[in-house]
């Protein structure tokens, strides 16, 4: 971790690996700073990381990263103690919070990091980027939330990318809060929610029999990608609605 009138630099690293034995092994788990990595009970093949926010942040002009590798044959489940709040901080400038993940042939990734809250005032720019095999298998879900209870948000930039053998399935971007281009609150995209999410669903068996577009209740729909992928979105009042929303909306993907 690097630190100055620039903000906090953090990097957070993971790579699971076929034990041989029928399990998954954890080579590298190294944190630093804000971002500390703890191995949990796992189930099965499965190992378990959870991320614990050691200090408060990103701050403005913070920068973190963090990186996952699942290699062939190895089975990770990453998620995270509480929520990343966004939040102003002495330094100027944006902060940023980058996500690089990937995942080998025959490989497979859950990813389900608590929500992300924009407090106002402060300034976040989050990137994720996913490169998977022909045959790995992914389990994404995002959750931003604007404003704490009666607060007005900041400014949220995101920007989700995955690729499946090379190719994109998936390239969007959401901007929100002040500064955001005009309409973000409007009905074409968050109609006045404060809660926004999604899930990306990568399964090899996708190819052959995608999954069938369709609205699930009140702000969600699921829609298949262009290639072997699945999109959940979906909108809510708040926090606790999202996530039932979107628990629901993955039990229907299967």
């Amino acid at each position: 971790m690097t630190a100055g009138t620039t903000g906090v630099r953090a990097t957070a690293r993971i790579v699971a690996r076929d034990d041989g034995r029928g399990g998954t092994s954890l080579p590298v788990l190294e944190g630093d700073g804000p971002l500390a990595l703890r191995r949990t009970r796992g189930s099965g093949a499965e190992a378990r990381v959870m991320l614990v926010g050691a200090m408060s942040g990103p701050l403005g002009g913070d920068h973190f990263t963090v990186e996952a590798g699942v290699e062939s044959g190895a089975r990770l489940r990453v998620g995270s103690a509480a929520a990343t709040i966004a939040l102003p901080g002495q330094a100027k400038g944006e902060a940023r919070y980058d996500v690089r993940l990937t995942v080998a042939d025959g490989g497979e990734l859950w990813w389900l990091p608590e929500q992300l809250i924009s407090v106002r005032g402060s300034d976040l720019h989050v990137t994720s980027r996913v490169d998977l095999g022909a045959t790995a298998r992914l389990v994404l879900r995002e959750e931003q939330v604007l404003g704490r209870t009666g607060e007005e948000p900041g400014r949220l930039g995101s920007r989700l990318v995955v690729r499946v053998a090379g190719r994109a399935v998936l390239d969007q971007e959401l901007a929100c809060g002040p500064g955001a281009p005009g309409g973000w609150d409007g009905p074409a995209v968050l109609a006045g929610h404060r809660a926004v999410g999604q899930i990306v669903v990568v399964r090899p068996e996708f190819a052959d029999a995608p999954v069938t577009a369709r609205v699930l209740g009140e702000g969600a729909a699921v829609v298949p990608l262009a290639g072997p992928a699945a999109l959940v979105t979906a909108v809510a009042s708040d926090a606790l609605r999202l996530r039932r929303v979107l628990d629901e909306a993955l039990a229907s993907v299967g």
